[in-house]
């Protein structure tokens, strides 16, 4: 079984990394990128958290051919990146989809993986997968400490660029830096809440294997 699942994580890793790769290409086959394309590109938490996730369960394939149960480190941080694939998945079905985001062009198949196939793969692989070991309460902080670096990272850096990856994290939306502030609250507390759910899934008998 646990051999299954390394086969399955190589297969959706690949699938993740060929989605991310297929935007990025696409949107230069148009010529018209800006200069500070790339990264722009990898200043989306879409793309960082998939990237994040293709590179887990890479590796943890290797830990599926060779050990009967993920090591704790490796838990934390698939636990991590399930987290943060939840909230793209939700964040970006309810105030992103139908809205133009400023990444040039979208390629259909890829954003339908990025956004929706890979949340919901993570997720489900967090349920069901075997040989996971429980995660810690006071863990939720370091599962929350890498969105927090990236908010702080994107309004640092779109200060001084004028560009921001969400429409709703950009100050000269209606509302101001005071909507800004409520979306960052909000979603923080989404985070937190997803936080919590992933710990708490990982102490039940049926993920733990």
């Amino acid at each position: 079984m646990r051999a299954l699942f390394g086969v399955i994580r190589i297969i959706a890793g690949g699938v993740i990394i060929a989605a991310i790769v297929g935007q990025f290409v696409y949107t230069l086959s148009f010529g018209d990128a800006p200069d500070d394309f790339f990264v722009n590109f990898f200043s989306y938490f879409t793309i960082l958290s998939n990237a994040l996730s293709a590179i887990v369960l890479l590796v943890g394939a290797g830990f599926c051919f060779r050990l009967r149960r993920d090591p704790a480190w490796y838990n934390l941080v698939l636990g991590c990146v399930v987290t943060y694939m939840a909230t793209t998945g939700v964040v970006y079905n309810l105030l992103l989809r139908g809205i133009a985001l400023d990444q040039g062009h979208t390629l259909g198949w890829s954003n339908e993986v990025l956004h929706l196939i890979a949340p919901i793969y993570l997720v489900i692989v967090w349920i069901v997968t075997p040989g996971k070991s429980r995660l810690e309460w006071r863990q939720v902080w370091a599962i929350i400490a890498f969105p927090l670096v990236w908010t702080v990272y994107t309004m640092i850096r779109g200060s001084i660029v004028g560009w921001y990856p969400y429409p709703f994290l950009n100050p000269a939306q209606p509302g101001g830096l005071g909507a800004v502030v409520v979306y960052m609250i909000a979603i923080a507390g989404f985070i937190g809440l997803m936080g919590c759910a992933v710990v708490a899934l990982s102490r039940t008998r049926l993920i733990r294997g």
